[in-house]
Protein backbone atom coordinates (compact mmCIF):
# COMPACT_ATOMS: atom_id res chain seq x y z
CA UNK A 1 0.00 0.00 0.00
CA UNK A 2 1.48 3.18 -1.43
CA UNK A 3 0.17 6.83 -0.87
CA UNK A 4 1.88 9.85 -2.53
CA UNK A 5 1.37 12.73 0.07
CA UNK A 6 1.75 16.22 -1.69
CA UNK A 7 3.54 18.57 0.42
CA UNK A 8 2.23 21.92 0.25
CA UNK A 9 4.73 23.65 2.69
CA UNK A 10 2.49 22.63 5.51
CA UNK A 11 4.80 22.28 9.25
CA UNK A 12 2.36 19.25 9.92
CA UNK A 13 2.64 17.24 6.99
CA UNK A 14 4.86 14.37 8.22
CA UNK A 15 1.98 14.22 11.71
CA UNK A 16 -0.43 13.13 8.29
CA UNK A 17 2.83 10.66 7.41
CA UNK A 18 3.14 9.69 10.91
CA UNK A 19 -0.56 8.63 11.51
CA UNK A 20 -0.87 6.94 7.84
CA UNK A 21 2.49 5.04 8.49
CA UNK A 22 0.49 4.08 11.87
CA UNK A 23 -2.24 2.62 10.23
CA UNK A 24 -0.02 0.81 7.44
CA UNK A 25 0.89 2.15 4.62
CA UNK A 26 3.89 3.46 3.06
CA UNK A 27 4.43 7.01 2.08
CA UNK A 28 6.16 8.93 -0.48
CA UNK A 29 6.34 12.51 -0.17
CA UNK A 30 6.73 15.45 -2.69
CA UNK A 31 6.62 19.09 -2.58
CA UNK A 32 3.81 20.45 -5.03
CA UNK A 33 6.82 22.91 -6.90
CA UNK A 34 9.42 19.64 -7.12
CA UNK A 35 7.42 17.32 -9.31
CA UNK A 36 5.60 17.31 -12.39
CA UNK A 37 1.59 16.55 -12.55
CA UNK A 38 3.18 13.22 -14.89
CA UNK A 39 6.01 12.14 -12.43
CA UNK A 40 3.56 12.28 -9.21
CA UNK A 41 0.46 10.11 -11.15
CA UNK A 42 3.32 7.39 -11.56
CA UNK A 43 4.40 7.65 -8.40
CA UNK A 44 0.52 7.76 -6.80
CA UNK A 45 0.24 3.93 -6.50
CA UNK A 46 -2.92 3.38 -4.45
CA UNK A 47 -3.98 6.97 -2.97
CA UNK A 48 -3.27 10.83 -3.17
CA UNK A 49 -3.46 12.90 -0.09
CA UNK A 50 -3.18 16.27 -0.53
CA UNK A 51 -1.47 18.39 2.34
CA UNK A 52 -2.32 21.39 4.23
CA UNK A 53 -0.41 24.40 3.42
CA UNK A 54 -0.39 28.66 2.98
CA UNK A 55 -2.08 30.52 0.80
CA UNK A 56 -4.96 29.34 -1.98
CA UNK A 57 -5.10 26.35 -4.62
CA UNK A 58 -3.53 29.13 -6.45
CA UNK A 59 -0.56 28.51 -4.68
CA UNK A 60 -1.03 24.75 -4.27
CA UNK A 61 1.49 24.06 -7.80
CA UNK A 62 0.78 21.06 -9.21
CA UNK A 63 -2.57 20.38 -7.00
CA UNK A 64 -5.05 21.45 -9.16
CA UNK A 65 -4.07 19.69 -12.43
CA UNK A 66 -2.76 16.62 -10.47
CA UNK A 67 -6.72 16.43 -9.09
CA UNK A 68 -8.29 16.55 -12.74
CA UNK A 69 -5.10 13.75 -13.73
CA UNK A 70 -5.86 11.24 -11.22
CA UNK A 71 -9.33 11.73 -10.28
CA UNK A 72 -10.90 8.36 -10.95
CA UNK A 73 -7.88 6.44 -10.99
CA UNK A 74 -6.88 6.18 -7.14
CA UNK A 75 -8.76 7.53 -4.05
CA UNK A 76 -7.89 11.15 -3.45
CA UNK A 77 -7.56 13.47 0.01
CA UNK A 78 -7.19 16.47 0.40
CA UNK A 79 -6.65 18.48 3.75
CA UNK A 80 -7.45 21.91 4.47
CA UNK A 81 -5.82 23.85 1.62
CA UNK A 82 -6.31 20.20 0.08
CA UNK A 83 -10.10 20.36 0.55
CA UNK A 84 -9.74 23.77 -0.75
CA UNK A 85 -8.00 22.37 -3.76
CA UNK A 86 -10.53 19.73 -4.65
CA UNK A 87 -12.92 22.70 -4.45
CA UNK A 88 -11.33 24.31 -7.00
CA UNK A 89 -10.53 21.54 -8.95
CA UNK A 90 -14.47 21.31 -9.36
CA UNK A 91 -15.30 25.08 -10.06
CA UNK A 92 -16.06 26.30 -6.74
CA UNK A 93 -15.07 29.47 -5.63
CA UNK A 94 -12.69 29.76 -2.39
CA UNK A 95 -12.92 33.12 -0.70
CA UNK A 96 -12.34 34.53 2.85
CA UNK A 97 -13.66 32.24 5.36
CA UNK A 98 -17.24 33.54 7.83
CA UNK A 99 -14.77 32.76 10.57
CA UNK A 100 -11.30 32.82 11.07
CA UNK A 101 -9.62 30.17 13.35
CA UNK A 102 -5.84 29.23 13.98
CA UNK A 103 -5.25 26.70 15.92
CA UNK A 104 -8.53 26.14 17.75
CA UNK A 105 -11.07 23.62 17.63
CA UNK A 106 -14.80 23.49 16.67
CA UNK A 107 -17.31 21.52 16.54
CA UNK A 108 -17.87 19.05 13.40
CA UNK A 109 -21.48 17.54 12.33
CA UNK A 110 -21.41 15.47 9.93
CA UNK A 111 -24.03 12.34 8.50
CA UNK A 112 -21.50 9.39 8.84
CA UNK A 113 -20.39 8.78 4.88
CA UNK A 114 -16.96 8.56 3.70
CA UNK A 115 -14.39 9.09 5.82
CA UNK A 116 -16.34 10.15 8.76
CA UNK A 117 -17.80 6.32 9.31
CA UNK A 118 -18.18 5.71 12.37
CA UNK A 119 -16.91 8.90 13.97
CA UNK A 120 -18.70 10.55 16.90
CA UNK A 121 -21.35 13.23 15.17
CA UNK A 122 -20.62 15.91 16.53
CA UNK A 123 -16.72 15.60 17.03
CA UNK A 124 -14.06 18.15 18.34
CA UNK A 125 -11.65 19.20 15.32
CA UNK A 126 -8.77 21.34 15.09
CA UNK A 127 -8.83 23.86 12.35
CA UNK A 128 -5.91 26.59 11.51
CA UNK A 129 -7.41 28.49 8.16
CA UNK A 130 -8.88 31.70 6.87
CA UNK A 131 -10.30 30.30 3.48
CA UNK A 132 -13.39 28.36 2.73
CA UNK A 133 -15.39 27.06 0.28
CA UNK A 134 -17.82 29.31 -1.13
CA UNK A 135 -21.39 27.02 -0.77
CA UNK A 136 -23.85 28.92 -2.82
CA UNK A 137 -20.49 27.93 -5.76
CA UNK A 138 -20.14 24.67 -4.76
CA UNK A 139 -20.80 22.26 -7.97
CA UNK A 140 -23.01 19.23 -8.39
CA UNK A 141 -20.43 17.17 -8.43
CA UNK A 142 -19.54 17.70 -5.17
CA UNK A 143 -21.65 16.95 -1.98
CA UNK A 144 -21.39 18.29 1.64
CA UNK A 145 -20.27 16.21 4.21
CA UNK A 146 -19.73 17.94 7.10
CA UNK A 147 -20.33 21.12 8.61
CA UNK A 148 -18.75 23.38 11.20
CA UNK A 149 -21.58 24.60 14.16
CA UNK A 150 -21.98 27.62 12.32
CA UNK A 151 -22.21 25.67 9.07
CA UNK A 152 -19.26 26.30 7.82
CA UNK A 153 -17.96 23.50 5.04
CA UNK A 154 -16.08 21.29 6.86
CA UNK A 155 -16.12 18.68 4.29
CA UNK A 156 -16.89 17.65 0.62
CA UNK A 157 -17.18 14.57 -1.21
CA UNK A 158 -17.36 13.60 -5.11
CA UNK A 159 -20.71 11.90 -5.91
CA UNK A 160 -19.21 9.27 -8.10
CA UNK A 161 -15.38 9.38 -7.86
CA UNK A 162 -13.37 8.26 -4.21
CA UNK A 163 -12.77 12.06 -3.87
CA UNK A 164 -12.96 13.47 -0.29
CA UNK A 165 -11.81 16.77 1.59
CA UNK A 166 -11.83 17.69 4.63
CA UNK A 167 -10.60 21.60 6.14
CA UNK A 168 -10.34 20.73 9.41
CA UNK A 169 -6.65 19.27 10.46
CA UNK A 170 -7.39 14.97 11.42
CA UNK A 171 -3.63 14.84 12.67
CA UNK A 172 -3.89 17.84 14.95
CA UNK A 173 -3.75 16.03 18.63
CA UNK A 174 -6.41 18.18 19.62
CA UNK A 175 -8.65 16.71 16.68
CA UNK A 176 -10.82 13.80 17.63
CA UNK A 177 -10.57 10.46 15.99
CA UNK A 178 -7.79 11.21 13.27
CA UNK A 179 -6.71 8.02 13.30
CA UNK A 180 -10.08 6.66 12.51
CA UNK A 181 -11.10 9.42 10.09
CA UNK A 182 -7.85 8.21 7.73
CA UNK A 183 -8.44 5.20 8.15
CA UNK A 184 -11.84 5.35 6.24
CA UNK A 185 -9.85 6.54 3.62
CA UNK A 186 -6.79 3.94 3.39
CA UNK A 187 -9.74 1.19 3.56
CA UNK A 188 -11.13 3.19 0.56
CA UNK A 189 -7.68 2.83 -0.91
CA UNK A 190 -7.52 -1.27 -0.24
CA UNK A 191 -6.19 -0.90 2.75
CA UNK A 192 -9.51 -2.46 5.20
CA UNK A 193 -6.77 -3.42 7.75
CA UNK A 194 -6.55 -0.27 8.56
CA UNK A 195 -9.35 0.24 10.42
CA UNK A 196 -8.66 -2.27 12.87
CA UNK A 197 -5.67 -0.45 13.97
CA UNK A 198 -7.06 2.95 14.10
CA UNK A 199 -9.42 2.55 17.65
CA UNK A 200 -6.36 1.68 19.56
CA UNK A 201 -4.04 4.37 18.02
CA UNK A 202 -6.61 6.65 18.69
CA UNK A 203 -7.26 5.66 22.43
CA UNK A 204 -3.93 5.76 22.94
CA UNK A 205 -3.73 9.52 21.77
CA UNK A 206 -6.31 10.17 23.92
CA UNK A 207 -4.62 9.25 26.79
CA UNK A 208 -1.23 11.42 25.81
CA UNK A 209 -3.72 13.90 25.33
CA UNK A 210 -5.57 13.77 29.02
CA UNK A 211 -2.09 13.14 30.47
CA UNK A 212 -0.71 16.66 28.92
CA UNK A 213 -3.41 18.24 29.61
CA UNK A 214 -3.77 17.29 33.76
CA UNK A 215 -0.15 18.43 33.95
CA UNK A 216 -1.40 21.68 32.96
CA UNK A 217 -4.10 22.32 35.48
Amino acid sequence: MRILVVDNYDSFVYNLVQYLEQLGAECLVRRHDEITVSEAAALAGDGLLLSPGPGGPAQAGICLPLVDELAGRVPILGVCLGHQVIGAAYGATIDQAPELLHGQTSLVSHHGEGVFAELPDPFEATRYHSLAIVESTLPPELAVTARSEHGVIMGVRHRRLPIEGVQFHPESVLSQAGHLLLANWLAECGLPAARTLAPALGAELDLRRQTAFAGLR
